[in-house]
């Protein structure tokens, strides 16, 4: 999970689009429109293809107020906001949340026991301890007896949502909750409703590492690629094509630094309050963008071995995990579909 977060939703991945080749018959019309704007501290970027460019670019407006909406109730960076509000009662009261919230934690809570609690939205009562941003990045391992300290603190189940009252309760004084590793694959499944409502069937959504396709780019798939994750940050070692799903990857190798030979990243094990170990990357395919994004964070706290397992007992999941010793694993479900273009850069 993400520690270190300037805003709401930074993840560890970034999904690269490759050239789809194909085109759609020229009587329709129809061609890219694309926008991209920051939202919840990285690029969102929008593409439809259409033959009505207007109606595009007012989807896209509605999709990135949406985006900022949502920061404002879930960001624990912005004053005012609901999680903001539910940290700062935390051992005391309820507070009132919104419905989005609610359902956040609700998807979280599930991603969580699936991942036996290695997914944890409470983390947050670690930040501060590492850091991994560039603006306060010191490249210092944090004293392991505070880090002991507030690991007590961090259990989903004593976050409390009470959708009657419409309110939510953290049990104990200190704990935080922290939205960053699936509050935007939240906003994208909203964002997927947006676009449809709008009348678009053919489009792109891409936030960081998250990102969901519908429809076709001209007359193929969407072609998605997998990047190297010990590549340049361009570089792809794999290629999927896919039409109505979601792509969500989490790795090491955005926010880290490198200390006597060591890698410290960003996605802190809840458990031990260390970077976990065990993957490089994990790509989770799916149909709803919050589960992919919670189950690429949870999936690579768990390891390969049991990342995998859990990946093939869950019903319309798939996934492709890169381990610390370059090996590629892939799910039952993709492994006549994905493209190994390459095999991944093998560098500490």
């Amino acid at each position: 999970m993400s520690l270190a977060m300037p805003r709401l939703g930074m993840v560890a991945g970034l999904i690269g689009t490759l050239a789809c080749t194909g085109s759609a018959p020229a009587a329709t019309g129809a061609r890219l429109v694309e926008r991209t704007q920051v939202a919840m501290g990285s690029s969102l970027h929008l593409t439809a293809w259409t033959s009505d460019e207007a109606a595009a670019l007012a989807a896209f407006d509605a999709v990135f107020a949406e985006f900022d909406r949502l920061d404002a109730l879930m960001s624990v960076w912005r004053d005012g906001s609901d999680i903001v509000h539910l940290n700062a009662a935390a051992g005391d009261r309820p507070v009132p949340v919104g419905a989005e919230i609610r359902d956040v934690v609700l998807v979280a809570r599930q991603v969580s026991e699936w991942t036996e609690g290695k997914f944890d939205v409470t983390f947050g009562a670690l930040s501060g301890l590492w850091k991994f941003d560039a603006q306060d990045q010191d490249n210092t391992v944090p004293d392991r007896t505070e880090v002991l300290k507030r690991l007590p603190l961090i259990n989903y189940r004593d976050l409390e949502v009470d959708d009657r009252a419409g309110t939510a309760f953290l049990r104990r004084k200190g704990m935080r909750a922290n939205l960053g590793g699936i509050g935007k694959g939240y906003a994208i499944d909203r964002a997927v409703e947006i676009l449809r409502r709008s009348g678009l069937g053919d489009f792109m959504i891409q936030s960081g590492g998250d990102l969901y396709v519908a429809g076709h780019k001209g007359d193929r798939p969407w072609r998605l690629g997998i990047r190297d994750p010990r590549g340049p940050a361009e570089a792809t070692f794999a290629a999927l094509d896919l039409s109505d799903g979601t792509f969500s990857t989490s790795g090491d190798y955005e926010r880290f630094f490198m200390k006597d030979g060591r890698r410290y990243h960003h996605i802190i094990d809840p458990s031990s309050g260390e970077p976990a170990q065990g993957c490089r990357s994990v790509t989770i395919v799916a149909n709803r963008a919050a589960l992919a994004d919670g189950l690429s964070t949870g999936v690579f706290l768990l390891g390969p071995t049991a990342g995998m397992a859990l990946i093939e007992r869950l019903p319309d999941v798939e996934g492709v995990i890169v381990s610390d010793k370059n090996e590629v694993l892939v799910s039952s479900g993709l492994k006549n579909r994905l493209m190994l273009l390459t095999p991944p850069t093998d560098a500490p």
